[in-house]
């Protein structure tokens, strides 16, 4: 039977670690405090943020909100983020995208001081991890991908993981991370031949899955016995929230299911843990600049 990698008791497991190291700093006279950058009113970062909001309060992190107009220029929002650079009060700082059309998104999170940049936007953050520095932080969910594998026990050393995507926020992080780990990596993309999409998808220990299409991932790219990580969220032809994975929840030991050692759920996988890790960072932000004081 597959085992459903559900992400709330890893969250969980994260908040109660990162709740004890925020009381220590806290004792220090450091409280971790999140600054969060909202233009508009979107939905989606609007329910992001809440969800954000309710676990730094369970782990002990302060949440100051900036909410601007999405007409913003570019120039104002430049000079609020350098004001957060310069801010010693503020660890970590959340700018959420995609940014209105009218801004030049890259230039705004190159001003970013990589020290706050707790979702790896910054190109010094990205190359931290390419270079296994302890410059910035991974982004988010890719860094949860892997403490999903962690807290189930999934050692990495040795092992043949499949990362299926090559996206900056998570398919080419996850590849130095697993590396990192002593894996050997093999990465699909878009341009990837349907045959060697299969072979490789076939041949996994471990398949990250990160296309960002519903339920691209089908019972024929992959093999048998595998852990799958599903990063996938997506919403399919009758409006239900899915992976890129095709594994249907309902009937978890039929199609993949019936091959998969074990699966992340799409809702209550991967996704669950991510705000976690973005409060983890927040508290390691704290803790670094406490040590450069």
């Amino acid at each position: 039977m597959t085992e459903l990698l559900k992400g709330k008791p890893v969250a969980d497991r994260i908040t109660i670690e990162i709740a004890e190291k925020a009381e220590n700093l806290k004792a220090s006279g450091v409280v971790p405090t999140l600054a969060i950058v909202r233009l508009g009113k979107e939905p989606g970062d609007i329910s992001y943020e809440k969800g954000a909001v309710k676990r730094a309060a369970e782990a002990g992190v302060e949440v100051k909100s900036l909410v601007f107009d999405r007409d913003m220029t570019q120039e104002d929002l430049i000079a609020e983020i350098e004001k957060l650079n310069e801010e010693d009060s503020v660890h970590g700082v959340l700018i959420f995208r995609p940014l209105p059309k009218h801004i030049d998104e890259k230039a705004v999170c190159e001003v970013l001081d990589p020290a706050k940049d707790i979702d790896g936007i910054t190109s010094g953050s990205l190359a931290g991890i390419f270079m296994d520095s302890d410059v910035g932080f991974p982004p988010c969910t890719a860094a949860a991908c892997i403490e999903m594998l962690d807290h189930y026990g999934y050692d990495l050393k040795g092992k043949k993981v499949t990362v299926m995507g090559r996206s900056l926020v998570i398919g080419k992080p996850v590849v130095m991370m697993a590396m990192r780990r002593n894996a050997t990596v093999t990465i699909c993309h878009s341009r990837t031949t349907a045959e060697d999409f299969a072979a490789a998808g076939s041949n996994a220990d471990i398949v990250i899955a990160a296309v960002g299409k519903a339920r691209m991932i089908t019972e024929d790219m992959l093999g048998e016995g595998q852990v799958i990580i599903d990063v996938g969220i997506n919403m399919d032809e009758n409006g239900k929230l899915c992976g890129d994975v095709d594994f249907d929840r309902e009937n978890p030991d039929e199609g993949i299911g019936a091959h998969a050692a074990a699966i992340t759920p799409v809702p209550a996988g991967v996704g669950s843990v991510t705000t976690a890790v973005l409060m983890k960072h927040v508290i390691n932000a704290a803790e670094k600049a406490a040590d450069r004081v």
